[in-house]
C-alpha cells in the first residue's frame, strides 16, 4: 500500500510540474466559467424545467471530457518510454498492477480537480436563488458521481492508450478515437428500428450521454454504475495486459 501511494504521489506531481496540466486545467476552467455565463443568461429570460446540475452538463461539458482525458493521460506510459524510464520503473520491486493502478489514480484525482470550479458555479446560483429549488445538495452529489464513473472509464481508456505507444500525440489519438465512439453510441439508439429491442437496450445501456442527464437529475440507477465500474475494471485489465506484453518481446 505504500508504494502504491508513493506511486501515485509521484504521478499526481508531475502534472503540476508540467505545461500540459496548467494547460488542461486553464482550458477547463474557461470553457466551465463560458458555460456558466450562458447558463446564467438563458436563465434570465426563460423558466428551467431541470434542475441546474442537470444542464450544466451541456456542450461544454463534453467538449471538456473529450479533449481534457486523452491529455491527461497521453503522458502515463507513453513518456515512459520515450524517455528511458519505462524499464527502469518495471524493474524496480514494484508489481505491474501497482504501476498501473497508481497512475491511473493520479490521473483520476487530476481529472476529479479539474471540476471543482463547478461547485463554486454551482453555489454561486445557490446563492442568488435562495428560496427556490434549483440547486440540492443531493442533486449535487449525483452529478458528482456521474463525473467520477465517466471520468474512471474515461482515464482508464487513456491509460490504456498510453500503454500501446511511446508516442504521445498517438495515445492522445487512440484514447480520443475510443472516447468519441463511447459518446457516439448515445444518438445510436434513436436512429435504430423500432424492432430492434434488444440492440436499443444494448445501446440505451451504453449512452454515457443519457446517464449523466439522469445523475444531473438526482437519479441514481445501478445499472449505469455496474456499466462504468466493469467498462473500467476491463479497460484498466487491457492496460495491465498491455504492460505485461514488453516480457514477450
Amino acid at each position: 500500500m505504500q508504494v502504491y501511494a508513493t506511486l501515485t504521489r509521484r504521478e499526481l506531481g508531475t502534472y503540476f510540474y508540467s505545461w500540459i496540466g496548467f494547460i488542461v486545467i486553464a482550458a477547463a476552467v474557461f470553457l466551465m466559467g463560458l458555460g456558466f455565463y450562458t447558463l446564467a443568461y438563458n436563465l434570465q429570460s426563460e423558466p428551467v424545467p431541470a434542475p441546474i446540475t442537470e444542464l450544466f452538463f451541456s456542450f461544454y461539458f463534453w467538449i471538456i471530457l473529450l479533449f481534457s482525458a486523452p491529455l491527461i493521460t497521453m503522458r502515463l506510459f507513453a513518456l515512459e518510454k520515450y524517455s528511458g524510464t519505462f524499464e527502469t520503473l518495471m524493474t524496480a520491486p514494484v508489481g505491474d498492477t501497482q504501476v498501473v493502478l497508481a497512475k491511473f489514480t493520479a490521473a483520476l484525482i487530476f481529472y476529479m480537480l479539474l471540476w471543482l470550479p463547478l461547485a463554486g458555479c454551482v453555489l454561486i446560483l445557490h446563492y442568488f436563488t435562495r428560496g427556490s429549488n434549483l440547486v440540492d445538495p443531493g442533486t449535487l452529489g449525483s452529478a458528482y458521481l456521474g463525473i467520477f464513473l465517466l471520468g474512471s472509464l474515461y482515464m482508464a481508456i487513456g491509460a490504456f492508450a498510453s500503454a500501446l505507444t511511446r508516442n504521445q500525440i498517438n495515445a492522445a489519438i487512440i484514447a480520443f478515437a475510443i472516447g468519441i465512439c463511447f459518446f457516439l453510441l448515445s444518438f445510436l439508439s434513436r436512429e435504430m428500428p423500432l424492432h430492434a429491442t434488444w440492440v436499443n437496450s444494448v445501446l440505451d445501456c451504453m449512452s454515457v450521454r443519457r446517464h449523466m442527464q439522469d445523475f444531473g437529475r438526482g437519479l441514481v440507477d445501478t445499472r449505469p454504475v455496474v456499466f462504468y465500474l466493469t467498462a473500467t475494471v476491463f479497460f484498466l485489465f487491457l492496460t495491465c495486459r498491455a504492460v505485461e506484453s514488453r516480457r514477450w518481446k
